[in-house]
Parts: C-alpha cells; structure tokens; sequence
C-alpha cells in the first residue's frame, strides 16, 4: 500500500474517531487499535500527533469554506446573516471538529501558525469582512479593521461555546441563534460608531 494511501486511511479513521468519541479519545495507540497500523507506522506517516490534528484541522476549515461560498446573496446584510447562521450550524453539525480547531488556536497562542493553516483561516475571514466593508463604508479603513477584528474574535469565542451544552444551563435561548443575536446587536452598535 502506498504512503497517501496509508495517510488518507488514518486521517478517515481519525475523523470518525473524533465524530463518534471526541478528539480526547484521539491518541496513537487508538488510532494504531482502529486503523490496524503500528504506533509506529502513524509517527512515520505525520511525524507526531500534533500534525494529524493539524490535518484534521484543515479538513475542517476546507468544509466549512465549502459551505460559506455556496452563499450567493447579493445583500452584505443579508449575506453576513446567512455566513453567521451557517457559520452556526457548521459548529452544531460538527463539535467535536469544531472543538479541536479551537483547541488547536488556545494552545498556540504561544506560537506562529503556518502559511498554510493562515490561508484557510484567512479565507472565511475574507467572506465576512468584505460584508463588513460593503455594510460600513464610511467607516475609515483602520476603525473598520478594528471593529472586524473584534467581531471576529467574539464570534470565534462565542463558537466555542457551541460545542458544548454548557449554555442549555443559562438560557432557552436556541445556540444557533446566539450568534446572530450578537451579530445584530454588534452591527447596529457599528452604525453609531460609524457616525462619531
């Protein structure tokens, strides 16, 4: 068999490991138990485990890219709602991938991320800042960054969140609607920003 073979074997018994169990059930010596393949053939393949799970990483910010840019909407408004709501329902589909993209991003905190893994981050990013630029174009180039920034990083956070059942504690209130909740609210706080 040959090595992108072995590879893509791994890499599929790995997401339905991480499916099916969670990525804290994600180990070699699992890997090696449901995939049939040495601990050792595992390490040959990726060199350790960080960089299955990088892998794994990009497969889940390729889907969810997938998913955005079927969004045909010609409203940035209109347009930014449907990312958010889909964004939402991406994460709900798939915590357990979701959860290990945001694990990845709390433990290199500390470290660069590469190019590779940047390019796809930066793509979705790209999709909801252009709705930003089209909805506030007064806003001076620098103010609008800032402010997409912190929309960003709310939203990731608030993601987060969506993995786990943690907010059924707190609130009836439906966990795909949370984030564009926010998404409005944060908007229409823009305009008034926008007008200072």
């Amino acid at each position: 068999m040959s090595k992108d073979n072995i590879q893509e074997n791994l890499i599929q018994t790995g997401r339905l490991i991480i499916k099916e169990k969670g990525v804290d059930f994600l180990t070699a010596r699992k890997l090696s138990e449901a995939s049939n393949y040495s601990v050792g053939t595992i390490y040959n393949q990726f060199s350790n485990m960080d960089n299955f799970i990088l892998i794994q990483n990009y497969m889940t910010l390729d889907a969810l890219f997938q998913e955005l840019i079927k969004i045909k909407e010609t409203s940035a408004y209109k347009r930014l709602n449907l990312y958010i709501e889909k964004f939402a329902e991406f994460i709900l589909e798939n915590k357990n991938f979701w959860f290990m993209v945001f694990n990845f991003h709390l433990k290199n905190s500390e470290r660069s991320f590469s190019l590779t893994y940047l390019r796809r981050v930066s793509a979705i990013i790209t999709l909801l800042e252009n709705c930003v630029k089209e909805l506030y174009p007064h806003l001076k180039n620098q103010k609008r960054h800032l402010a997409f920034e912190v929309l960003w990083v709310s939203l990731f956070s608030l993601s987060s969140l969506l993995t786990t059942s943690s907010l059924e504690v707190y609130s009836k209130l439906e966990q795909k609607r949370l984030c564009l909740f926010f998404l409005n609210t944060y908007l229409t706080g823009l305009k008034v920003v926008e007008k200072i």
